[in-house]
C-alpha cells in the first residue's frame, strides 16, 4: 500500500475510531484500525465487536494494500503534526509515515486477522433522516438510559419509526425522555429496535465533529437488518457515505412508555425556566447526599416554593413566582433529575405538571412540545 493524503482528512477518521479501539489483552487487533485502499479512497475500519465504524476519505492512491495499526498511538502521531500532506507505505506489516520533516514506522498487524465488520446486504431499504434535528433529538435523550444489568431493555435508546415521526426514547425507570422527530414524507411500516447506549453515543460525536452550517449539507440513511442497524452519514457531494456505522441491537421488549405519559394533570405551574433552574442549583446545595428538596405549590397565591436541608451544611428556603393552577402540593425530587431535565428544554417558559405526590411529573417547553421529560418523585 502506498498512497498520499491530507492530514486533516485522515485525522477526522481517526477521532473517531479510535474512541472504540482500547486495552484487549485476549484480542490485541481490536485495538488496531484497519486502513485499506478502494479505488481513490482510502478506508478507515474500526471494531469492539457490538459495534463497528467505518470512514472514507479522498486519497492519491500509488499503490492498493490494508494494514491494520494500533489506532491510539497512530492517533497521536498525527494529531501531533503540521497540517500538510501525509506520505503512508506498508511494507512487511510496518506502516512508514512520513512528511517533510519527519519519519515514523509503526508496527502492525496482518490485515487479515482483523474481524470482518457486517455489511448491508439491502440497500435499497432504508430512512433517511436530516442530521441537525437527529443529533439533537440523539443529545436530549442520550444521558437517561439504565445502567442497571437486571434490565438490559432500558440500557438502551428506544427507536419507535411510526409513519410521521420517530420517537426516541429513554429511561432509566426514575425519569423519561421522549423526542418526537417528523419526515419530510411518510414511511410505509413501523419499525422500532433498541440501540446500545454506548452506539448511540459514538452516533453523537460523528454528527457533532460537523459544524452547523456543515452538518446541514447531511443526511442519515438508517438501514435495518436482524439484530442489527446501520447508519451511513452521507454529504449530498460525495458518492460514498463519509462514516458507516454498525451495530448489535438489545435484545427484548422495551416498556409500554406511553402509559407512563401523563394525558392530565391535577397542578400546573408555567415558570421562568432560568429562575426555577437557578433556584433549583441552589437548593442542591443543602440537598446532602441523596440530592432531595422539597417544593411547595400554592395556587391561589401563585407561588412555588423550594426547601431543602441537611445535617452537614443546613438549610434553604426560597420561592418564585409563576402562572399555576390546579391543587396545592408539597412533593420531592432529586434536584439532579430535575436540573437534567430543564437544562434540555428549549425557550425561557416551561410547563410543570404534577399528578398528586407520587405520580410522574412532566417537564416540557411552551413552545417545543416535540419533547417531554418525565421525573418520578421521592417519596416522603
Amino acid at each position: 500500500m502506498k498512497l498520499i493524503i491530507i492530514r486533516d482528512n485522515f485525522k477526522k477518521g481517526l477521532i473517531i475510531i479510535e474512541k472504540i479501539a482500547g486495552k484487549n489483552f485476549s484480542l490485541p487487533i481490536l485495538d488496531n484500525v484497519l486502513i485499506k485502499t478502494f479505488q481513490n479512497f482510502l478506508t478507515l475500519s474500526g471494531t469492539n465487536l457490538e459495534l463497528g465504524i467505518s470512514y472514507w476519505t479522498l486519497a492519491k492512491i500509488e499503490k492498493e494494500g490494508q494494514i491494520t495499526i494500533p489506532a491510539k498511538l497512530l492517533f497521536n502521531l498525527i494529531n501531533f503534526l503540521p497540517d500538510e500532506k501525509i506520505y503512508l507505505e506498508s511494507k512487511n506489516n510496518t506502516l512508514f509515515v512520513s512528511g517533510e520533516k519527519f519519519k515514523a514506522q509503526i508496527k502492525g498487524l496482518p490485515a487479515e486477522d482483523f474481524p470482518i465488520i457486517p455489511q448491508i446486504k439491502d440497500e435499497k431499504k432504508f430512512i433517511e433522516v436530516n442530521n441537525l434535528p437527529f443529533l439533537q433529538g440523539l443529545s436530549k435523550i442520550l444521558n437517561f438510559c439504565s445502567t442497571s444489568q437486571t434490565h438490559l431493555e432500558l440500557s438502551g435508546v428506544y427507536f419507535n419509526f411510526q409513519k410521521e415521526k420517530l420517537e426516541l426514547v429513554s429511561t432509566d425507570s426514575f425519569r423519561l425522555a421522549k423526542k418526537d422527530l417528523y419526515y419530510q414524507e411518510k414511511i410505509s411500516k413501523d419499525y422500532s429496535f433498541i440501540l446500545p447506549q454506548r452506539t448511540v453515543r459514538e452516533l453523537t460525536n460523528i454528527l457533532s465533529e460537523k459544524d452547523s452550517k456543515s452538518i446541514e449539507n447531511y443526511k442519515t440513511k438508517i438501514y435495518f437488518e436482524p439484530n442489527q442497524v446501520f447508519f451511513e452519514i452521507i454529504s449530498e457531494n460525495f458518492s460514498f457515505p463519509q462514516f458507516r456505522l454498525a451495530s448489535r441491537l438489545i435484545e427484548g421488549e422495551y416498556p409500554n412508555y406511553q402509559e407512563i405519559i401523563p394525558i392530565s394533570y391535577q397542578t400546573r405551574a408555567v415558570l421562568n425556566k432560568n429562575d426555577f433552574l437557578n433556584q433549583i442549583k441552589t437548593a442542591s446545595l443543602f440537598s446532602g447526599k441523596i440530592n432531595r428538596i422539597k417544593i411547595k405549590i400554592e395556587p391561589e397565591q401563585n407561588l412555588l416554593s423550594l426547601f431543602s436541608q441537611s445535617p452537614e451544611t443546613g438549610e434553604i428556603k426560597s420561592s418564585l413566582s409563576g402562572e399555576i393552577k390546579g391543587q396545592s402540593i408539597e412533593i420531592s425530587f432529586n434536584s439532579k433529575f430535575l436540573i437534567d431535565g430543564l437544562l434540555n428544554l428549549e425557550g425561557q417558559r416551561i410547563i410543570f405538571d404534577l399528578n398528586g405526590e407520587d405520580g410522574p411529573a412532566v417537564l416540557r417547553s411552551d413552545q417545543d412540545s416535540s419533547y417531554i421529560y418525565i421525573v418520578m418523585p421521592v417519596k416522603s
